[in-house]
């Protein structure tokens, strides 16, 4: 009994429910477009990047800045086209200005030492020749004189 009330609910939900019309299809645009970009400046963090991107049909260019841990800002200029691909070329710039050259006034010129001539190395005078001392005599031992 229970399955037939089932069957019979399906069957009027189905008869009630309609036709339902096809969604049309979206709109292609032949030439797409857009731009957009980005810039962050955060002092407190330290995250400084951005990003520019152009699109013209098939054809996207664009670049993004990112500062390095190592205090260099890495810029990334890319392009992209269904004949090419995606092609990008990444340079780098140091942040740090550089500090201007001091100049130096020159060292004054100061005469050479005179050149002195060497004196003659001599050599060492021989050692006079002795003699070997002659080996000490040694007292034989002799027996204690008293015997227990």
């Amino acid at each position: 009994m229970d399955t037939k009330i089932v069957v019979f609910i399906c069957i009027m939900g189905v008869a009630s429910a309609g036709v339902v019309a096809p969604l049309p299809l979206a709109r292609v645009d032949p030439l797409p477009q857009y731009s957009y970009g980005y810039d962050v400046q955060d002092a407190l963090t330290g995250d400084y990047k951005g990003h520019q991107e152009h699109r013209n049909g098939d054809l996207v260019t664009g670049s993004y800045t990112v500062v390095d841990p190592d205090g260099t800002r890495r810029i990334v200029d890319y392009a992209a086209d269904p004949l090419n691909g995606f092609n990008a070329v990444v340079r780098r710039e140091p942040l740090v200005v550089a500090a201007p050259a001091r100049v130096v006034a020159p060292a004054p010129v100061v005469a050479p030492a005179p050149v002195l001539p060497r004196a003659p190395i001599l050599a060492p005078a021989p050692a006079p020749l002795l003699a070997p001392a002659p080996a000490p005599l040694l007292a034989p031992r002799l027996p204690s004189p008293y015997f227990f």
